[in-house]
């Protein structure tokens, strides 16, 4: 079983990217799950979402502790919460940040990749300057370096869960995934 770990703060999109990926995931012909946990229920807040895949039925109904993957949907939520808490050696945490991967301090049993989504959502008017909304291009980065999904997959998840400028967040996924 894969397990995945997104961070991210209220009204980022975090939610419903766990819930593109899994369901783009069941496209590729993976069992999946996704599901939130919320603190305070407001903009802005912390939340993390999780997804796991198996080739079988997935039985477990916790949250992940011991990710192989994290998605950290805003680079200075890394710096408030310990993002890499649990993951598993040789995972990737994947973090939304114009800095440097030198600026965060994580265990060197993983991988951390830093890639400026915020650049590429405003790019295509998804959200606003002071809240991109990222969730769909920052999960074209994260198929083009994990592998684990198809683009084509994620391209038809995308407009269950995003209706509303459907096209211009596929062409954002397209882009992350094409420059990552």
């Amino acid at each position: 079983m894969i397990e995945i770990r997104f961070h991210g703060r209220g009204g980022q999109g975090a939610v419903i990217a766990s819930k593109i990926l899994a369901y783009a995931l069941f496209l590729d012909g993976y069992h999946t799950q996704a599901f939130p946990t919320y603190g305070a229920e407001r903009r802005g807040a912390p939340v993390a979402a999780y997804v796991r895949v198996d080739n079988s039925f997935i039985n477990v109904r916790s949250p992940v502790i011991n990710p192989d993957y994290v998605i950290v949907m805003s680079g200075k939520l890394a710096d408030t919460v310990d993002v890499s808490s649990g993951i598993k050696e040789n995972g990737l945490i994947l973090i939304n940040s114009e800095l440097d991967v030198d600026h965060y301090t994580f265990e060197e049993r993983c991988r951390v990749v830093c890639f400026d989504v915020n650049r590429i959502a405003l790019k295509y008017g998804l959200g606003t300057k002071i809240m991109p909304i990222i969730n769909v291009p920052i999960l074209g980065v994260f198929a083009k370096l994990t592998g684990l999904v198809s683009i084509d997959a994620l391209k038809k998840a995308t407009p269950k869960f995003v209706p509303v400028k459907a096209e211009r967040n596929i062409e954002a996924l397209e882009e992350a995934y094409n420059l990552a």
